[in-house]
C-alpha cells in the first residue's frame, strides 16, 4: 500500500503506540484485499461488546495514547448497575464490562451503546466513506443511505476512528456496489416481521452476495429496512442490497446492476417466508422470557409495546425485556411508554445487546422473541421466534402454543 508521508510517520511509531497498533491493522487489511491507498473517513462505529477479545483492543490503543479522530460510537455492552441490582454477574465478566467502557471513554468514542447509530447517534450521509461494524449497520449505511463502509469487525471499525482513514477496497469502490443476484418478492409483505422473514430466508440462501430485489411495490418504514438489514446479515453475509425506486443508488433494476443484468434469480413467495418461520419455531409450552429489541427497537416499537400491553399484566413467571438505545428510551419515558410497560411488569433497558454476559441467569431458560437474530446468539437454552403480537401474549399466559 502506499503510504502518505503523515502515515508513514503513524506507522513507524513517531506518532505515538496506539496509533501504530490502529494503522498496522488497517495496513494488513488493506494489503489482504490488494487496496492501493487509505482514504479518509468522516466517521465510524465499533461493535463494542462487554467480552475479553474487544476489552484487549481498546485497551491497547488506549494504553498506547490513541484517541478517535472522526465521531465513533459504540455498540451496547450493559447498563453495570442495573443489572447488577437484578442477577448476580460473576466478578469476572463484570469486570470486563467495567474496562471495555472505560477504554472506550479513555479513546474519545461516542459512549452510545446502541447497534443502531445511523437512526439516531451516527447518521452517515448520502457519499461518506465511513467505518461501520455492527450486522445490521453495514447494510443499513450501504443500501438505505448511501453512504460507503465495509462490513468491518470493531477492531477494524475502531482502528479507523482512531486513524480516521480506512484501506480503499470494496465497497469503498462503485463498481463493487453493483448488484449480483436478483430477488423477485411475490410473498406479501405486511409489516415488519414479514420483512424479518424475508431477510432470514434471502440471507440462508445467498450466503454472500449483493441482493437486488423487485416485486416491492411500496417504500419500506425504518424498522422494516432495519429488519430486513439484520436478518439479511445474520443468515447471511450481506453488506448492501438494493430495492429500485426505495433504496438509493438505484432507481431501476439496471441501475442496481450497474447495466449488467444476470440470469439467475431466487423467487421468494408466501410459502418461502411460510417455510422460514416454521423453521424458526420451536417447543411449545412454558416459557421463562419474552426478549424483544434485537435490533434495538425505536420509539416507534416501543410505542407498539405499550399499546399492546396496557391494562394488562405480564405473568408472575415471566421476564419481559425490551431493549433499546439510550435516545429512544428517554423519549419513551417521557411520553409515558415506559410506565406502560413496568406497570405491566416489563423492563425496558438501553445500553445492552442480547449478546452480552448479563443474560448469564437464562443461559438454561426457555422463552420467545420477534428476532431470528436473538435466537441466533444462543444465549438461552431456546428462543422461539414469533410476531411481536404472539409474544405479548405468550407472556401474559406464561405459555406458548
Amino acid at each position: 500500500m502506499y503510504l502518505t508521508k503523515e502515515e508513514e510517520q503513524i506507522f513507524n511509531g513517531e506518532l505515538g503506540e496506539g496509533t501504530q497498533k490502529a494503522i498496522e491493522l488497517l495496513v494488513a487489511i488493506g494489503d489482504a484485499y490488494d487496496a492501493e491507498r487509505l482514504i479518509p473517513i468522516t466517521r465510524a462505529h465499533a461493535a463494542s461488546s462487554g467480552q475479553e477479545g474487544d476489552m484487549y483492543f481498546v485497551e491497547l490503543l488506549a494504553k498506547g495514547g490513541a484517541s478517535c479522530r472522526v465521531p465513533t460510537t459504540t455498540n451496547p455492552v450493559y447498563d453495570m448497575e442495573y443489572f447488577h441490582s437484578i442477577f448476580e454477574i460473576p466478578e469476572k465478566e463484570a469486570e470486563v464490562a467495567r474496562r471495555v467502557k472505560e477504554g472506550y471513554k479513555q479513546i474519545g468514542a461516542i459512549l452510545s451503546w446502541c447497534c443502531t447509530p445511523y437512526i439516531t447517534e451516527n447518521i452517515p450521509l448520502y457519499g461518506e466513506h465511513v467505518a461501520f461494524s455492527e450486522s445490521s449497520a453495514t447494510p443499513y449505511v450501504n443500501s438505505v443511505i448511501g453512504a460507503r463502509t465495509n462490513r468491518e469487525a470493531a477492531q477494524s471499525a475502531l482502528a479507523a476512528g482512531v486513524i480516521g482513514k480506512t484501506p480503499k477496497y470494496e465497497l469503498h469502490l462503485k463498481e463493487n456496489r453493483k448488484g449480483t443476484l436478483l430477488v423477485k418478492v411475490e410473498a406479501t409483505l405486511k409489516d415488519e416481521f414479514d420483512y424479518t422473514l424475508l431477510g432470514q430466508y434471502v440471507g440462508k440462501q445467498i450466503g454472500y452476495g449483493i441482493p437486488v430485489f423487485t416485486g416491492i411495490s411500496a417504500a419500506p418504514a425504518t424498522e422494516e429496512f432495519i429488519n430486513l438489514c439484520a436478518m439479511l446479515n445474520t443468515s447471511g453475509a450481506v453488506p448492501m442490497f438494493h430495492v429500485p425506486r426505495f433504496t438509493v443508488e438505484a432507481q431501476t433494476v439496471e441501475d442496481a446492476f450497474q447495466g449488467d443484468v444476470p440470469e439467475d434469480k431466487i423467487t421468494v413467495t408466501d410459502k418461502e417466508l411460510k417455510q422460514i418461520y416454521e423453521e424458526l419455531q420451536g417447543a411449545s409450552g412454558k416459557i421463562d422470557f419474552v426478549m424483544l429489541g434485537c435490533p434495538h427497537y425505536t420509539l416507534k416499537q416501543v410505542e407498539e409495546v405499550a399499546r399492546l400491553l396496557r391494562g394488562k399484566k405480564i405473568h408472575d413467571d415471566v421476564s419481559f425485556w425490551v431493549c433499546t438505545s439510550a435516545t429512544a428510551r428517554f423519549l419513551a419515558e417521557r411520553n409515558g411508554y415506559v410506565e406502560v410497560i413496568e406497570k405491566a411488569g416489563g423492563h425496558v433497558v438501553p445500553d445492552t445487546c442480547i449478546d452480552e454476559p448479563c443474560w448469564h441467569p437464562y443461559r438454561h431458560k426457555i422463552g420467545v422473541t420477534d428476532s431470528p437474530k436473538c435466537a441466533y446468539y444462543r444465549r438461552f437454552k431456546e428462543a422461539v421466534v414469533i410476531r411481536l403480537k404472539n409474544c405479548v401474549e405468550a407472556a401474559i399466559k406464561g405459555e406458548w402454543g
